[in-house]
């Protein structure tokens, strides 16, 4: 099965379309997001009915559940508070039910595929795994963990390789998974990358194969960013997508 995971659409729609037109020349059988449909940008209707549409399950993330109330963001910088605030005003009163509804993790036992929005060890505090520090933190739940555990949240594109006692860091490139390990992989962003590469970030994985795959595309930022601008949004986001950190 060939499978499409993305992560951290922040209300890019110029971005998800571009990735969902890239998709179809990729025979998917099937979609999961990871998360953060919301946040950011201009266009969190338009974002959400996709994701909603496409994929078989989407995952919380942070900025999902602190729009949907579910978390307290009392404590995020001032601009990322008044995006989340004039989102959970944007927001049709189906997609606002959707997101107080979707789960902290998946597990796709039938391909050993675990899917979350951040670090597994403590779903509900979405912690961060950017380093093999970080990732180190998920050896003394080793054996609970499937052959690959996908993740979003740093909007990087990261690759992290475990056995019962050690972690390494691996190129972010396309690899195929080795029996006697586990796998970490961090699917970057489709709609805010923060790697110094403004194109929307996706991948793949087949599980008959075992082989994962990054991909980007490159999509109409302007458009994004004067949306960003419309809806009174910090113009910082306008301007990191141009930058794509």
């Amino acid at each position: 099965m060939r499978i499409g995971v993305f992560s951290d659409t922040h209300a890019n729609y110029e971005a998800l379309s571009a990735v969902l037109e890239a998709y179809r020349r990729e025979r998917i059988d099937v979609y999961y997001c990871l998360g953060d449909t919301v946040g950011y940008g201009g266009s969190p209707n338009e974002c959400a009915d996709l994701v909603r549409k496409i994929a078989k399950k989407t995952i919380l993330g942070n900025h999902d559940a602190a729009v949907a109330g579910r978390m307290d963001y009392s404590y995020y910088y001032e601009a990322a508070r008044q995006a989340l605030d004039t989102h959970a005003s944007m927001l049709s009163a189906e997609n606002a039910a959707w997101l107080k509804n979707l789960p902290y993790q998946e597990k796709l036992t039938d391909i050993g595929v675990d899917l979350c929005h951040g670090s597994p060890v403590r779903l509900e505090e979405f912690e961060y795994i950017f380093a093999p520090e970080q990732a180190r933190e998920c050896l003394p739940m080793y054996a609970e963990l499937g052959h690959l555990t996908l993740i979003g949240h740093s909007h990087l594109c990261k690759v992290f390789a475990l056995t019962p006692t050690t972690v390494e860091e691996l190129p972010a490139v396309d690899f195929t998974l080795e029996a006697n390990k586990k796998y970490i992989v961090s699917v970057g962003s489709v709609g805010q990358p923060r790697d110094y590469d403004n194109r929307a970030s996706y991948t793949i994985y087949d599980s008959d194969a075992k082989r994962f795959e990054f991909k980007r595309v490159e999509y109409d930022i302007e458009t994004a960013a004067e949306k960003v601008l419309r809806a009174k949004l910090e113009r910082n986001f306008a301007h990191r997508l141009y930058i794509g950190v």
